[in-house]
């Protein structure tokens, strides 16, 4: 990166890049070779050189002759940090330290759980070894706007849970273990915070879920209140409706039969007339 290509991205290029800056690198090369700008050897390459480099001066070379999305070239790979976050995700990101947020949670032979309202810390490391530990972010709040856990399980098992709307990097292997990367790749919403899941899972596992925090009792309630009001009003609905169907079938039968009698008394009638006819001649 030259000087003054550095002062266009309000960087030093001897600055030292972050794993995230890394990773916007290499998503813009993700969508280069999807799109038909690299083949596959140069995708390789670069990519290899990606997360090789140190400093913004090697990142910037990369993805000098692509575009990225939304700006036309010749483009320039933005390496500022993610801009503050809005909407629904804006009291959620507390940024600034780390609000007293432990940044170790160990299980030896035991367990650990963090839930409900708590700060999860810029970097976190876990660590379980003949035991199991529970991380459920949907109700957390973030000490920035992209934390890194950093999980380690040996004979145990780490269960991760984040709120939609979170996007999720994947960076851990599983050695005789598994280490989940189903939620890696789906984008977050705007503001929202990333959360960056590395280490190793070695004779254990490391899951990732992604799912909806569940309803409290007293919205439960009145969710059942409101499915049985509407379930009421489908029954008196149904009532009305059937007594409508019976009193237009009473209906068709009193016309049913106010005609059959009509006929009767106009068939009685010709008889007359014939027999009044028959008794004259």
């Amino acid at each position: 990166m030259t000087d003054d290509a550095a002062d266009a991205a309000g960087t030093t290029p001897d600055l030292r890049a972050s794993d995230a800056d890394r990773e916007r690198v290499a998503e813009v090369l993700r969508d280069a070779v999807a799109e038909g700008r690299l083949d596959m050897s140069e995708f390789e390459e670069r990519l290899d050189a990606t997360y090789k480099a140190r400093t913004y001066r090697e990142l910037a070379p990369i993805t000098r002759d692509l575009p990225v999305a939304g700006v036309t070239p010749p483009p320039v790979v933005d390496l500022h940090k993610d801009p503050a976050p809005e909407g629904s995700w804006a009291g959620r990101v507390v940024g600034g330290a780390d609000s007293g947020a432990t940044p170790w949670a160990v299980a030896v032979m035991s367990g650990f759980e963090r839930k409900g309202r708590w700060v999860v810390p810029r970097r976190m490391n876990c660590v379980a070894f003949w035991g199991g530990g529970e991380l459920d972010l949907r109700q957390a709040d973030f000490s920035a706007g992209e934390v890194e856990i950093n999980c380690v399980a040996v004979m145990g098992g780490i269960q991760i849970t984040v709120p939609p709307g979170v996007e999720v990097v994947v960076r851990g292997i599983g050695i005789m273990g598994g280490f989940d990367h189903r939620e890696a790749g789906v984008p977050g919403d705007p503001g929202a915070p990333r959360v960056v899941v590395t280490g190793v899972a070695f004779w254990g596992g490391v899951g990732i879920e992604r799912k909806k925090l569940r309803a409290s009792k007293a919205e439960r309630r009145r969710e059942r209140e409101a499915r049985r009001e509407l379930r009421r009003e489908e029954r008196g609905a149904r009532g009305v409706q059937g007594a409508h169907r019976r009193m237009l079938e009473g209906h068709r039968d009193l016309l049913g039969e106010g005609r059959r009698e009509a006929r009767e008394e106009y068939r009685e009638e010709r008889r007359d007339r014939r027999d009044r006819r028959g008794y004259g001649e």
